[in-house]
């Protein structure tokens, strides 16, 4: 895992024009299986890229992590983390989900990319409508909650 400054990523992923989107509450009792079955759909995830907005409290479950591969805790606005393998990706969301952070996530291969907030709410993005599907299709068959008649805007 790494740590840099990246700024850029937000204003990125906040000028694409996604086409498609649905918010899910975040279930915080259920990170583990939430972020499993986000990992899950489709080819597994290689790696991401999470960038964050802002933290509202200092959030320990990311600095717990970070202190897991000896990285110092910086968490402000800008900074990335780039996890390399589904395990470290898998550990890098469960932590900042259950943070009070409001981040981005761009995984590899890039089907998707999400962003969370400290409100509870992840709202996934695709370009094409079967990305987004698969995705939807696996979180609501295990349960998960979507958000219906909400749109993310930026």
């Amino acid at each position: 895992m790494t740590l840099s400054e990246a700024p850029g990523n937000l204003k990125k992923f906040r000028r694409t024009a996604w086409r498609f989107q649905q918010t899910f509450q975040t279930p915080l009792q259920s990170l583990p299986e939430f972020v499993n079955t986000i990992g899950s759909t489709g080819q597994p995830l290689r790696a991401g890229c999470l960038t964050i907005e802002q933290a509202v409290f200092e959030p320990t479950h990311l600095i717990g992590l970070l202190n897991n591969y000896s990285i110092p805790p910086r968490y402000g606005r800008g900074v990335a983390l780039t996890a390399r393998g589904a395990q470290e990706v898998t550990a890098l969301l469960q932590a900042a989900l259950g943070d009070w952070v409001d981040f981005i996530f761009v995984p590899e291969p890039k089907r998707f990319s999400l962003y969370a907030d400290h409100d509870e709410y992840t709202t996934f993005f695709a370009q094409t409508r079967s990305h987004l599907n698969r995705l939807v299709e696996a979180l609501t068959g295990q349960g998960f909650r979507a958000i219906q008649d909400y749109e993310r805007r930026f």
